[in-house]
């Protein structure tokens, strides 16, 4: 039986709330399902051995004896460092660069980004609400609701006409007693997703050898991270199960460790932020922003966005430098790049030469050295005549971080930095990273591939830590301040040298580095919403009458009863695209069992000459090897979606048997065409 997502349509009281909104929820089968860990890479050094064993120094020692105290004295003197190195002792200069949005500007600002700035314009059409409202959770939906209200609310206190109320969006309105039942059935669906989840036997799947060393000091073996339901219906659960009584007693001391976290993966794979396509990637970051408005509201996190204001962007080719600007620079030098060419080079260094360096970007490089190399990048970086012979690590190091934290704009942006911060506030591990998942979705595509590669670093830094000495916690400590202190941003982190604020800051940045494969996908609840989304613009006009709302409804919910049809002998069609011309076709006989992985061993082993060339080449393009495609889900209700080669193509079929399938080259490989 495969997962499915069925969507129950509600109305709510138009009183109150919108009046018609889908509850998307899964139920999985734990016997049908596998599971993808997410952890920090394991010590590639572990097994080496030292050439001589040496004293440990009375510094290592201490450092043995009291980690938290010599990693919070580092965060702290990184601090201090970047306040005197980046003026931001001048607070006046702090509030001249960024400023709160206005009332009612902030709201506005919001539905804009939501996709629902037709909610408050006076010429928008019904049906261009209906489309996004109708793919909304009852949280979801309550979140915009607010959203509306408080901009009403501010327009009335201006003495500016209200606009039109979002309960004419739909007619006739519901009653609440209509509402309820459909409601609570939908938690309990979401109940006994969870529920069948939490039971599986998963901790057969998670090896010893995997485990990391603080799983053998006590830690849990694993956390279950759920995807299939939105994380705001999470926390309502979470929060309705907190107040029972039998849940009431004395909860685990946390002891700064990090679980090992598995995901249950559907039978539609894992969808990673560069499978999507830009069109529904737009979807995903509307609703995105929706599911993580509820999910503050939810837990009280009041977060202000800020904007920032015009600033001088400095005579510089790298440094100061916005990252839209260097990119589009950079692409017309190497087209598809993704990441800043500098920052690319600077990592790349830092990989061969600092990773294993003693105290890497803990230990501060000269001054003196490091400004005449960010003068001698600055003057000949694009000429190519700079020789990275004679830099130090450390040295190297030190502009990797003077980079992030000299960007005009926060790298985690103006208008998230706050949210970002606030995590620190969040008391359970699942809803840390159900708010770090979502806010890595919002960031825009520059600052999102530029983060991804500087965590990547950190991560490979953390994996060679019995070389370097520098632990999660110490890299964690060191980076905070430079991603989340920032000139143009107001940060309670200055507001005193409490420990408590540099462990909370701390304790993000390890999440982010930990954790950052997890981080990088697309929840199966949000994919649900996008094809939803996608489904009901492509059938826009039956939102014109009302009349026949309940007539589609029950026709909507006959056809999922119903028993599929015989598709045991399925075959389709696959097409086979060179550059962008269509070169031919491939028939594929479809089971319960196929998977895309079969497929394109299939398309191997006819497309290739010789069978025992592990990179054979296609008869029809002597450049294409097998290792560069890719089978790709196209049109339907999904714009192109590059699938999970443990994707189960008979259940892709019934999620969508309206789009093609394509096998052509991943994008990264397009270009040895």
């Amino acid at each position: 039986m495969c997962l499915c997502v069925s969507s129950q349509l509600v109305c709510m009281r138009a009183c109150d709330f919108f009046t018609c909104v889908y509850v998307c929820t899964r139920n999985p089968s734990p016997t049908e399902m596998s599971v993808e860990p997410w952890a920090s890479p394991q010590d590639q050094a572990a097994a080496e051995q030292t050439d001589s064993p040496q004293e440990p120094s009375a510094q290592e020692q201490e450092q043995e004896q009291h980690p938290d105290k010599l990693c919070l004295d580092s965060f702290w003197s990184e601090v201090e460092t970047i306040r005197q190195g980046s003026g931001y002792t001048d607070l006046d200069c702090t509030r001249r660069d960024s400023r709160q949005s206005e009332e009612g500007e902030q709201e506005e600002q919001w539905l804009a980004d939501a996709g629902l700035s037709n909610l408050i314009s006076e010429d928008s059409e019904d049906v261009d609400n209906a489309v996004l409202l109708s793919t909304l959770t009852r949280t979801q939906a309550e979140a915009v609701q607010r959203r509306l209200d408080s901009y009403t609310l501010s327009l009335r206190k201006r003495n500016k006409p209200a606009p039109r109320d979002v309960r004419e969006v739909f007619k006739p309105p519901i009653t609440q007693q209509t509402l309820l039942p459909e409601s609570q059935r939908s938690e309990d669906l979401a109940q006994n997703s969870m529920a069948s989840v939490a039971k599986s036997p998963l901790s057969a799947c998670v090896s010893h050898s995997a485990m990391t060393p603080e799983h053998q000091r006590g830690a849990p073996k694993e956390e279950i991270f759920i995807t299939d339901v939105a994380y705001c219906e999470q926390a309502v659960i979470f929060l309705k199960q907190a107040k029972l009584p039998q849940n009431n007693v004395q909860r685990r001391k946390e002891d700064g460790t990090l679980p090992r976290v598995t995901c249950p993966k559907c039978r539609l794979g894992v969808t990673r932020i560069q499978d999507l396509s830009h069109s529904d990637m737009k979807k995903v970051r509307q609703l995105a922003l929706i599911d993580m408005t509820a999910l503050c509201d939810l837990l009280e996190l009041e977060v202000k966005r800020h904007k920032m204001g015009k600033r001088k962007i400095p005579e510089s080719s790298l440094y100061g430098v916005p990252l839209a600007t260097l990119l589009e620079n950079d692409q017309k030098i190497k087209p598809n790049t993704s990441t800043p060419l500098f920052l690319q080079a600077l990592l790349s260094f830092l990989e061969k030469k600092g990773v294993d360096s003693e105290g890497i970007l803990r230990v501060p490089g000269a001054q003196s050295r490091i400004k005449l190399l960010q003068q001698n990048l600055e003057a000949n970086f694009y000429s190519g005549q700079v020789s990275w012979d004679e830099v130090s690590p450390n040295d190297a190091a030190a502009l990797l971080k003077k980079f992030i934290r000299e960007l005009p704009a926060p790298l985690l942006t103006a208008e998230y930095l706050n949210t970002f911060s606030a995590v620190r506030d969040i008391t359970e591990l699942k809803q840390k990273l159900h708010m770090l998942n979502l806010l890595i979705l919002l960031l825009p595509e520059p600052n999102r591939n530029t983060l991804k590669a500087l965590l990547e670093f950190l991560s490979k830094v953390v994996s060679r830590e019995k070389r370097n000495r520098m632990n999660l916690w110490a890299v964690a400590t060191i980076m905070a301040p430079n991603l989340f202190l920032h000139k143009a941003i107001p940060s309670r982190l200055t507001e005193g040298a409490e420990k408590g604020h540099a462990e909370k800051a701390a304790d993000v940045m390890r999440l982010l580095i930990r954790y950052q494969d997890l981080l990088w996908t697309i929840p199966n609840f949000l994919m649900s919403q996008v094809r939803k989304l996608n489904e009901n613009s492509n059938r826009r006009y039956q939102f014109y009458d009302r009349r026949i709302k309940n007539l589609l409804r029950k026709i909507h919910t006959d056809s999922r009863d119903k028993p599929d049809k015989n598709t045991s002998e399925l075959c389709r069609t696959v097409k086979i695209q060179v550059g962008d011309v269509v070169s031919g076709t491939m028939e594929y006989q479809l089971n319960i069992n196929s998977r895309a992985s079969d497929l394109l061993a299939q398309f191997h082993r006819q497309s290739v000459h010789s069978p025992d060339n592990g990179k054979g080449k296609m008869r029809r393009n002597g450049a294409v090897l097998y290792p560069d495609c890719a089978l790709y889900e196209v049109g339907g209700n999904i714009g192109e979606h590059c699938l999970d080669p443990d994707t189960h193509l008979l259940d892709l079929y019934n999620s969508n048997n309206s789009g093609e399938w394509v096998i052509k080259l991943k994008p990264n490989a397009s270009r040895g065409m």
